[in-house]
């Protein structure tokens, strides 16, 4: 049954590999709009963590109705996400420009970048598969982290899709050492900085729309150990289907410099922008999944569970700030 399950997952993707690079724009932005929509009426899981997160992310701010509005179009943007990486395969280094506009916050910084080699960083938010391909056409190839899929034919698909524009798409194992490697000889890491992992020395706990949450620190520990600049930014998608990059800063971290509150300005750039346009971040995803207590707290969403892992991690930071302090 797994031999046939593979096949026919490969057999889907494939074509789905082979045909959508042929299809009109126009095609293109239906299909993630009407994808989208449906995704959102039967994944009943995904809809209530979506509306658990907005609830606890905003408050107030949206009724419930316009909370589920969000919701929708954040399925509708993955699903455009996902449609244009195979999408994207018919760009060129002479057409991507056609459908992407690029804001430099700090023209001298990415300049600095090249030269030097840098850490770029994004969260999901938007179409952050769109914007690391289109790094790769303007001659800053990443290398990229990827989690494999059970069926080998399908990583092998996907790393091809990533890999359309020149980056190197690397494999969890031994990651760290991979990136470092390629970081020291002036290469360039694309990483996303928003998964919620388990509490451990690769990640520390920050603020997340007020909420405590558990985040990795592998981008800000990368551009510390070896003194690189850490770029930051988004992809919004447009109605027309074009996509707008913005990059904001390049941060310079030194080793002294703390973990903790470099993965904070971090993810506050990135929050700012999510407010803006709530509708492009994955609110799907579990983004809170511990609680900072024993007990059941409504502020958080009702999947989060208490971790002792957590708390530790919480009372060991709290300790710190008043050794520094004292």
């Amino acid at each position: 049954m797994k031999k046939l399950r593979y096949f026919c997952e490969t057999a889907l993707v494939a074509s789905a590999a082979w045909l959508l690079p042929r299809l009109p724009r126009s095609v293109i932005l239906a299909l993630a709009r009407g994808i989208g929509s449906v995704a959102y009426c039967l994944d009943a899981r995904g809809r209530k963590t979506a509306l658990e997160n907005l609830r606890v992310a905003f408050g107030n701010q949206y009724t419930l109705a316009e909370r589920r509005g969000i919701a929708r179009r954040s399925y509708q943007v993955f699903a455009r996400t996902f449609l244009d990486l195979f999408w994207s395969s018919a760009l060129t280094p002479e057409t991507w420009q056609e459908h992407v506009s690029i804001i430099l916050h700090d023209p001298q910084a990415e300049a600095q970048a090249r030269e030097t080699g840098g850490v770029w960083v994004t969260p999901h938010f938007g179409n952050f598969e769109f914007v690391s391909l289109v790094w790769g056409f303007r001659g800053v190839p990443f290398t990229v982290v990827a989690q494999d899929f059970k069926n080998p034919s399908l990583t092998a698909i996907f790393k091809k899709l990533r890999e359309h524009s020149g980056h190197n798409v690397i494999s969890q194992e031994n990651a760290m050492l991979k990136l470092m490697k390629a970081l020291k000889r002036k290469g360039h890491a694309g990483l996303l900085t928003d998964l919620n992992i388990p509490p451990g020395k690769a990640s520390t706990a920050i603020r997340c729309f007020g909420l405590l949450t558990c985040v990795p620190t592998l981008h800000v520990q990368l551009a510390k150990r070896l003194e690189l600049s850490l770029m930051t930014g988004v992809a919004r998608p447009l109605p027309d289907g074009r996509c707008e990059v913005s990059i904001f800063e390049a941060l310079q971290p030194k080793p002294e410099d703390d973990v903790t509150a470099l993965t904070q300005h971090v993810w506050d750039t990135f929050e700012k922008a999510i407010r803006e346009h709530p509708e492009c971040w994955l609110w799907m995803y579990k983004h809170w999944r511990y609680l900072p207590g024993q007990e059941p707290d409504p502020a958080y969403p009702d999947y989060a569970k208490p971790s002792r892992k957590f708390m530790k991690m919480l009372a060991e930071m709290a300790a710190a700030r008043a050794g520094n302090a004292g």
